[in-house]
């Protein structure tokens, strides 16, 4: 018998206990189980310490990890702004995983962990230092996860209810897992130099007034500049890593009199920058191929994944919420799978935004 097994339920309803009953109906456990992640709409925010004792007693599990979030995913579906939670269950050796939180945070003593899932608290300053640091704690260096999304509070699961920081399940090398990106944003041109900058300021990039460079990214839409700002996004490459990897951050100011432009990450002289496109079409082609090399790869079919993916992906990149979590059962098939959508998503050491990040375990 297999030391490792994996069940996921998920269920939409306006009321918490109702949605809670379905995925325990639905939900058929694997023997012993003992990690939950669980995944629930911020519409049930008010209940979460209510929801996880039930979760708790009901199945036995006393492990557990998750986030709020504002859309939830489940084994081929999706949903933004619907009342909603997925649980993926898992039987691993416990030896294995640890859950971690600054309430309980790893032990520095023994070999570190191999991997980690995360969840995040977007309010948290510093966090992408914090991610990185994160890490560095691990033998691989290679976290995955996503930045806890809601319209009010910003919750997280780490064996309670909590917020602020970062906490997650970290595993040893004996839980094996396959991981990738998929960018949703198409690049606009080629690579640029910020030159003059302050902060989250940039005043000069190519020597040229920051303003008049983004213009000419923009095209047409630059006539409006607010709906440009909406469309056409920074791509910061990750120092190190291939062309294809950088994270895109939303441009959130600019000023036609200083020709200065606003973005959301503190940027320094010197550093590379692209500009990116919103582009529904190539996101979906990216996910398509990105799943269909991983399911290449794969040594056998996976047992269980997490998904996490970003609140600006949605019907507002594809045809429905539900597009990703099809385009990865038609790929991967039946898989048990759980996750939720982000207000930022963490893979590797680097925080992401417009991506989706999934997570297999083999």
């Amino acid at each position: 018998m297999s030391t490792a097994a994996f069940a996921s339920a998920h269920a939409f309803d306006a009321d918490w206990r109702n949605a809670a009953e379905r995925v325990l109906r639905d939900l058929v456990l694997p023997e012993r189980a003992n990690l939950g992640f669980l995944y629930f709409s911020d519409h049930y925010a008010a209940h979460a310490d209510e929801l996880l004792q039930l979760l708790r007693e009901r199945t036995g599990i006393g492990a557990w990890a998750g986030s709020v979030g504002v859309g939830i995913c489940g084994r081929g579906e999706g949903a933004i702004g619907q009342p909603g939670l997925a649980v993926l269950a898992a039987r691993l050796p416990a030896q294995d995983f640890r859950v971690f939180s600054g309430r309980e945070p790893l032990l520095h003593d023994g070999p570190a962990p191999q991997f980690a899932v995360v969840h995040a608290d977007p309010h948290t300053p510093d966090m992408p230092e914090l991610i990185a640091d994160m890490a560095g704690k691990l033998r691989s260096g290679f976290l995955t996860g996503g930045m806890s999304s809601a319209r009010e509070q910003t919750l997280q699961i780490a064996n309670h209810v909590l917020s602020g920081g970062i906490s997650g399940v970290a595993f040893t090398s004996h839980v094996a897992v396959a991981t990738r990106l998929s960018q949703g944003c198409q690049p606009v041109g080629g690579y640029h130099r910020i030159d003059v900058c302050e902060e989250n300021l940039i005043a000069r990039i190519d020597g040229r007034p920051a303003l008049d460079v983004f213009r000419d990214a923009a095209g047409p839409l630059a006539e409006a500049l607010q709906q440009a700002a909406m469309t056409v996004l920074l791509g910061l490459p990750v120092r190190g890593r291939d062309a294809g990897d950088y994270r895109v951050r939303s441009v959130i100011g600019v000023d036609p009199e200083s020709g200065l432009i606003a973005i959301n990450e503190v940027v320094e002289p010197g550093q590379g920058l692209l500009f990116v496109r919103r582009d529904g079409p190539a996101a979906r082609d990216a996910l398509k191929r990105t799943l269909a090399g991983l399911a290449a790869s794969l040594p056998a079919p996976p047992r269980g994944a997490l998904y996490f993916t970003c609140l600006g992906r949605g019907s507002s990149m594809f045809d429905s919420d539900a597009v990703e979590l099809e385009l990865i059962q038609d790929a991967l098939g039946e898989v048990p799978l759980a996750g939720f959508f982000c207000s930022g998503e963490i893979s590797h050491d680097q925080l992401y935004g417009y991506t989706g990040v999934l997570t297999l375990f083999l």
